[in-house]
């Protein structure tokens, strides 16, 4: 129901495709009343359940677009009607959904840009005001970043404890079951290798970007956050990333063949430096004996109790 803002439409038609769900349209020409009522009608003749109204953005203190979404509401009478705020505006946020619940008595609010403001403390307000929930919350630009809103979670961040929950569902959603098994086999044979240690990267780069994670981790305050070079961070994994794909497999399995004339090779095929090439065998050898330490005696009978309760 956007027909302002140039492209929406096909941008929207963009975004449907990709996650394999239709969209219903009529143009730019067409008044968005008309177009929610046609909408409905369509999904009810297709057995299309819910149908998502996607209205135009606009100011609180716009009457006619605000009676637009009066007259919407009066013509489709929707089960839900869920603010966008942007979480980065502060009480500009709080501001306008205060007008828009006087107005439209709506029934939820979705925070956008959670992940530009890590405390995150607009939210309190806009519940406080609106005496409505905040059902979810956007922290990031791809698909998989609007999640459902926890307000404990909320106020662990906002007091400085992290959101050691949230981390360990994102955890549960990426890791593959199968593959952490195995992996647990080949710690306990001392047959964990740079394929291996490959794989746990893009385990932990599916989680979300390195400053997310670090802001899920208590004891992390907004300061300190600022104060890491995450971008700087981002780069080094993506190295690690091209060093190891730059390695022969033979070369992956058994890191003590690397000898100087190899890690030449590899640097230039990784676009690195010899001395980043140096620095993650090291790492890696510091992983392999702590590995070692994993293998034996109480750590293996800790990680197969571990596995037994899973």
């Amino acid at each position: 129901c956007d027909v302002y803002r140039p492209a929406a439409i096909k941008q929207l038609e963009v975004l449907g495709k990709q996650i394999q769900v239709p969209v219903f349209s009529m143009g730019a020409d067409v008044n968005p009343v008309t177009i929610a009522k046609e909408a409905v009608a369509h999904a009810i003749k297709h057995g299309n359940d819910p149908v998502i109204l996607d209205t135009a953005g606009r100011l609180h203190i716009d009457e006619q677009l605000m009676d637009e979404l009066a007259n919407i509401k009066a013509e489709v009478n929707p089960t839900e009607i869920l603010l966008v705020v942007d979480a980065m505006t502060g009480q500009d946020a709080v501001n306008v959904a205060k007008s828009f619940n006087d107005q439209l008595n709506i029934t939820g609010v979705i925070l956008s840009k959670l992940d530009g403001d890590t405390r995150g403390g607009a939210a309190l307000s806009v519940k406080q005001v609106t005496g409505k929930p905040i059902k979810y919350a956007s922290v990031g630009e791809k698909l998989s970043d609007l999640e459902q809103f926890h307000p404990d979670r909320m106020a662990s961040r906002i007091l400085g404890m992290g959101d050691v929950l949230t981390l360990i569902d994102k955890a549960q959603e990426t890791i593959d079951e199968k593959k952490a098994q195995e992996l647990e086999e080949k710690i306990r044979k001392q047959q964990f290798d740079l394929d291996d240690f490959l794989e746990q990267f893009k385990q932990i780069r599916k989680m979300g970007s390195f400053s997310q994670i670090l802001g899920m981790l208590p004891g992390i305050d907004k300061k300190m956050l600022e104060s890491v070079d995450t971008e700087e961070n981002e780069k080094k994994m993506l190295h690690i990333e091209a060093i190891i794909q730059s390695m022969t497999q033979e070369e992956r399995r058994k890191p003590s063949i690397i000898g100087a004339s190899r890690k030449v090779r590899i640097s230039k095929g990784s676009g690195t430096r010899v001395q980043d090439v140096n620095q993650l065998l090291k790492q890696f050898e510091q992983m392999q004996k702590m590995m070692k330490q994993l293998s034996g005696g109480r750590q293996a009978k800790m990680l197969k109790r571990l596995r037994k309760r899973k």
